[in-house]
């Protein structure tokens, strides 16, 4: 079983990354402000301006450690990147996969099944846990949801086209996010929500989900490049220059497990506050440098979390899920799996 390493999560935007032995050095302003072994280490996210030294930048690409770069606001800028280690075999059969609709839709059946599941999951607990004292509205509207998304599940799994699979994922992440603002239940005069916005957020529960979802996107890109597999060519997301299809194929069914679920909990425990966000003079909602600090925490706190995976029947932390599900996608396009278990959050 993989060990669950380390992610460095580098907030300050002045921070100068360099390497000194076999160490990963962190310095602001010229004074040390952190130093990492870097055999502890699988990635680095930074997200100052600075950047980090050639010399680190070739120790992480021979080591296999991930070091991206995004922006204050969480956008990706950047990712360094060694030789490619993969087996040529299986990118082969990833791309031969991409291009044949019968190995791709069985694929992407479960990857959409799976995202509704966990869509439907997310409601269920949140009635459990608040249901009695949400408005009678907004239990009615989780309740709708969630009738609707089981359907959606049971109705995806004997779909056979994949722009139809598109559609129905398309209809539920709709029917979803017009539940989500039901599930906060604290602070709902900064927090409120009236649907997805992006590109920028337009509000302080979409610049969390945003940001967490760069988290996860790249703990994604990094868990199919550790198995050999190709992260821009996707089976659900088409091809787009400069998009990592497949790392977002992979993410569709961990969005409501690993982000939603955490969102929600954040706000409604008050780990975040309206004072951990900052709105540019356009509307664009991003948060401070104190709040990446207080997501980036409970971020890696939650990745701790054991639970049993349902395909394996083993248990793991749920930071290592998007690497046993990039490598039981690998065995499946390798011909090892008969099909691709999807993960089902329970």
């Amino acid at each position: 079983m993989r060990r669950h390493l380390n992610t460095i999560y580098v907030t300050s935007e002045n921070a100068w990354l360099r390497k000194d032995g076999a160490n990963i050095v962190i310095e602001v302003n010229g004074a040390e402000r952190g130093r990492v072994p870097m055999h502890l280490v699988e990635g680095v996210v930074s997200f100052g301006r600075p950047g980090a030294s050639p010399a680190l930048m070739e120790a992480c690409a021979q080591a296999g450690i991930a070091l991206s770069f995004l922006s204050p606001q969480g956008k990706f800028l950047a990712r360094v990147e060694g030789p490619r280690t993969g087996n040529v075999l299986l990118r082969r059969a990833q791309y031969r996969a991409a291009d044949n609709p019968q190995i791709a839709v069985p694929v992407v059946r479960g990857i959409v099944t799976a995202k509704a599941a966990n869509q439907r999951t997310v409601l269920q607990r949140a009635l459990r846990d608040h249901g009695d004292t949400m408005p009678s509205a907004s239990r009615s509207a989780l309740e709708q949801a969630e009738n609707h998304l089981g359907y959606v599940a049971r109705r995806a799994a004997l779909i056979s086209d994949l722009d139809t699979l598109r559609g129905h994922e398309g209809d539920a992440a709709k029917l979803y996010f017009s539940a989500f603002d039901g599930m906060i239940q604290r602070n709902r005069d900064v927090f409120s929500f009236q649907g997805r916005s992006r590109r920028p957020p337009l509000d302080r529960v979409n610049a969390l989900l945003s940001f967490l979802y760069a988290m996860l996107g790249h703990d994604c890109r990094s868990a199919l490049e550790g198995v050999g597999l190709d992260p821009q060519v996707g089976l659900f997301h088409a091809d787009r220059p400069g998009r990592a299809s497949l790392a977002l194929d992979l993410m569709e069914e961990l969005r409501p497990v690993m982000a939603d679920r955490m969102a929600l909990s954040l706000v409604n425990r008050g780990q975040v506050q309206a004072s951990d966000f900052l709105i540019d003079e356009g509307g664009a909602v991003s948060l401070t440098e104190d709040g990446r600090k207080t997501v980036l925490v409970a971020w890696q706190e939650r990745k701790k979390r054991v639970l049993r995976h349902p395909f394996l029947g083993e248990t793991m932390p749920l930071g290592l899920v998007p690497h046993i599900q990039a490598l039981l996608l690998s065995r499946h396009l390798r011909g090892d799996l008969d099909g691709y278990p999807p993960f089902l959050w329970k």
